[in-house]
């Protein structure tokens, strides 16, 4: 009998939230999908910075929309764990690996940010869409200036 109590006040409390995320993210994807783009989404680590270290303690996400015929990307970044953010930006380069900026971004200064940024080469769109996973999003803040969190795009 035990089992089931706890299993209906699971229930009662865990679909409520779960009904509340699933209304939260269709509520933020308008915002960022409205530009007419193709969403991608990353989760953001320490471990995953190149060449290293990132940030350990810190994790965030990242959503980055392009939309190739306005020369738009608009991006939704949130993190954690992490000293104030100083910067931000896509990053040409696979897994592993670093490479160059080429798109900056609004650094999530308190912990999140987001915008859209006008003016990109449709090029460089076009290429991100075709190969995700040679682009990465990366946050960075005093303590670590090469990179605190990296989260790789993909398909």
């Amino acid at each position: 009998m035990k089992v089931k109590s706890t299993s209906k006040k699971l229930a009662r409390y865990l679909l409520p939230l779960l009904l509340l995320a699933a209304v939260l993210g269709l509520a933020v994807r308008p915002a960022l999908a409205g530009d007419g783009g193709r969403p991608f989404e990353t989760a953001l680590s320490g471990a995953a910075e190149a060449p290293g270290p990132g940030d350990a303690d810190g994790s965030g996400w990242a959503q980055i929309t392009l939309n190739q015929g306005q020369g738009r990307v608009c991006f939704s970044l949130a993190v954690t764990g992490i000293t104030p953010a100083t910067a931000a930006h896509i990053h040409v380069a696979p897994a592993g690996v670093p490479g160059p900026v080429v798109v900056t971004l609004a650094p999530p200064t308190s912990g999140s940010s987001s915008g859209c940024v006008s003016g990109v080469d449709a090029d460089l769109i076009k290429a991100i869409r075709q190969h995700p996973e040679l682009y990465y999003v990366n946050v960075h803040n005093v303590e670590f200036p090469g990179g605190a969190l990296r989260g790789q795009l993909s398909k």
